[in-house]
């Protein structure tokens, strides 16, 4: 017969009570704080549902009626520079984040003082899309964010800001601070793929971050206990060697206790923690209707837990205790419920119907529309800029790899904010390719080896550069590997400059490579140029030989936009001109190359395709302008250097190697047409690969990609 032993998990889980001794023993001040805040936070929501109601909030308003406790109980042991982030449902978060900040622990019951009237009121700008907001209206209700209060940020996507929470507790830990990250969620975000990622990760890397998981008992209708086996959600951590608490939620000194005891354990230096609080929300998924009115809860149910209404609770050991009476709690209600009032109408006007709407000036201007989309460039003021022709350095024929490799090292040598992460870059002498050789040699301590989980490395790295004291390098070992990626590339970091109002920087670069031709078959060989290019906050950028990396990837560095290098495995062993020991200059943002000129045709290319262009032209001897464009991203084409060409050749063929489905090219070709009609005396030609992916066969993946041969053949085809 077997033997069986019975394993313990590593970590501890234990269920955390406040007692009647606690609650006897708990410092005046925290209790009237933590009821001052939570009446502060029901009274701002009851006020938002209201406006709801009367169609003044446009969109979903995500009430968290019902969940103060939680929120004030778990946001009373941080500081200032401790740092949270939520989602869709994180009012009551922000809020009591941001009261913390200004009000700090004074004593008694919290003042309505000016500081916390701007707080409210610069909240429900925000909710209701008005100028005034912390991000001038453009986040709402579901993207919060004052990074002057430790609040980065909450999110619209389920568990999305989760893996960033993890890259900004690692600069809390590598700065030196004791200050610690709360990332807040629901029970729907626990299975989330992620979430669960990032909690390996900051594992892995005992990272001062608390994942925070406010189980309301259900995913939009959908009950927790069918949708886990596991319901008691704190049990995750197990898994991952975490410290997990569950606590009740409606109890909001229960929750102080249990952070406490989870913000000591990360401050110590101890890693991660997990505390689970089991709270409810009263109403639906979002507007002023509870969710039995949808039929998925009973009012039975909902009446039972608003028995256990945290604020009533906190209420009741106020009174108990002699700390303030009815009276003074009533006067402290209506105070607040009057300031609400006082703010919205100093928004509102009647309208010729009777009915109340939003002043015309508390809108933002519409010309704000496309602000912050990206950022201005000015950070890039006073930069060396050169190119090969005119450079003044030492220069040899070198391996592209070895320019790879040596600018990241000097990069890691001159700025101790670089942070080199991916698969596998701190072994294997350099990473798969050898692009991180001497960047282990110069700094191995900020060359990270990630577990394989893009979703969380991404996000981390989006975190550390939303937060700025870093600028992240991220690896995608494959260019594929981005739709693994897309919420935490896409959604996020692409997103966050302007979604937040267009005023902060995430200086972010992303380095992945092009594999086709390798053999490595459909999921390891796109070029993911003209999927990358439809996501407007990102800058792209297409090296094609090792001088142009060196300048374009020290630029992209220097950059306050997300940056993605593409880099192309044909090129990694070729040899062109590269500097021998200045890796300093830079390459300016939106300025393409002519490799070749001539009369009679204008090609377009990018990456390896364009010494395929070179060898079809001396092959053919078809005299033409070659433009590498350099810079793919909408924003930052050089218009000037292909409309010059295009009004002396007349005709245009763009040339790019990947699938047709997922072209570069059409799209810019559908731009020129619309820029530069007028001069085109033919329609314009492209080159691409098939349709399909590239497999694994090596005679069907060569009839998938286009290289010199199909370009030659087009430019036979145009010169005849």
């Amino acid at each position: 017969m077997a033997a069986h032993e019975s394993l313990v998990a590593g970590a501890p889980w234990i269920r955390l009570r406040a007692t009647p001794e606690d609650w006897d023993e708990a410092e005046p001040d925290l209790l009237l704080r933590l009821l001052g805040r939570a009446q502060w936070i029901r009274s701002f929501e009851e006020y938002v549902l209201e406006l709801a109601g009367l169609g003044l909030v446009h969109g979903p308003a995500h009430s968290s009626i019902g969940q103060e406790g939680g929120a004030v109980g778990s946001i009373s042991p941080l500081r200032s520079d401790d740092f949270v982030n939520g989602s869709h449902r994180g009012h009551h978060q922000f809020l009591a984040k941001a009261f913390g900040h200004v009000a700090g622990n004074a004593g008694g019951l919290p003042a309505l003082d000016d500081d916390v009237r701007t707080v409210l009121r610069r909240t429900l700008a925000e909710i209701c899309g008005l100028a005034e907001g912390y991000g001038s209206g453009r986040g709402g209700s579901m993207h919060l964010q004052w990074r002057e209060a430790g609040a980065m940020g909450t999110n619209a996507i389920v568990g999305g800001g989760v893996p960033q929470a993890a890259g900004f507790a690692w600069n809390q830990r590598r700065t030196g601070t004791d200050a610690v990250t709360v990332t807040y969620f629901g029970d729907g975000a626990v299975n989330i793929g992620s979430v669960l990622e990032t909690f390996n990760l900051a594992a892995a890397w005992r990272l001062p971050v608390c994942f925070f998981i406010e189980n309301n008992q259900y995913a939009v209708s959908t009950p927790v206990d069918t949708a886990t086996a596991e319901p008691r959600l704190s049990a995750r951590g197990l898994g991952f060697n975490i410290p997990s608490w569950q606590v009740d939620g409606m109890d909001p000194l229960a929750v102080h206790l249990a952070m406490s005891e989870a913000v000591a354990h990360m401050r110590a230096g101890n890693g991660p923690t997990i505390v689970e609080a089991e709270v409810y929300r009263y109403f639906h998924q979002n507007g002023p209707y509870p969710g039995s009115a949808f039929g998925y809860r009973t009012k039975e149910e909902e009446r039972s837990w608003r028995d256990r209404d945290p604020i009533d609770l906190l209420r009741a050991h106020v009174i108990r205790r002699g700390l303030a009476d009815d009276d003074r709690l009533k006067a402290f209600d209506e105070e607040i419920t009057r300031t609400l009032h006082e703010i919205g109408d100093s928004f509102l006007e009647d309208g010729p119907d009777g009915k109340r709407r939003i002043k015309e000036s508390a809108w933002p201007d519409p010309a704000f529309v496309d602000v912050g989309v990206r950022g201005d460039l000015s950070e890039l003021d006073g930069s060396r800029y050169e190119e090969a022709e005119t450079f003044g350095g030492a220069l040899d024929q070198r391996r592209f790899i070895d320019a790879v490799s040596d600018v990241l090292a000097r990069r890691l040598e001159t700025d101790e904010r670089v942070v080199v992460l991916g698969e596998d870059v701190d072994r294997l002498k350099g990473g798969t390719n050898g692009a991180t050789r001497k960047a282990i040699e110069t700094a191995p301590e900020r060359v990270l080896g990630t577990p394989i989980s893009e979703n969380a490395f991404t996000g981390l790295a989006g975190g550390m550069a939303i937060d700025g004291r870093s600028r992240p390098i991220a690896e995608f070992m494959y260019a594929d590997f981005m739709w693994v990626a897309a919420d935490q590339l896409f959604n996020q970091v692409a997103k966050a400059r302007h979604m937040f109002g267009g005023t902060g920087s995430v200086p972010f670069v992303l380095r992945s490579k092009l594999a086709a031709g390798t053999g490595y078959g459909s999921q390891h060989s796109m070029d993911p140029s003209g999927v990358l290019t439809t996501a407007p906050g990102l800058r792209v950028v297409a090296p094609s030989n090792p001088f142009d990396y060196v300048g374009l990837l020290n630029t992209a560095l220097a950059c306050d936009d997300p940056v993605v290098v593409l880099e192309h495995v044909d090129l990694y062993a070729s040899t062109g001109t590269a500097p021998v020991d200045d890796f300093d200059y830079r390459i300016p943002v939106g300025k393409a190359a002519l490799r070749r000129t001539g009369d009679d045709l204008t090609v377009i290319s990018y990456l390896s395709m364009v010494g395929h262009c070179l060898e079809a032209l001396d092959e053919t001897g078809v005299s033409a302008d070659l433009i590498d464009l350099r810079w793919l991203d909408r924003a930052s084409l050089d218009w000037d250097t292909i409309e010059t060409s295009v009004r002396k050749t007349n005709r245009v063929l763009i040339v790019e190697q990947g699938a047709i489905g997922t072209s570069y090219g059409g799209r810019l070709a559908d731009e020129i047409q619309r820029r530069l009609f007028d001069w085109l005396d033919a329609p314009i030609e492209r080159v691409t690969g098939g349709e399909a992916s590239p497999s694994i066969s090596k005679v069907l993946e060569r009839a998938a990609i286009a290289r010199t041969e199909e370009v030659t053949a087009a430019l036979r085809r145009l010169s005849d």
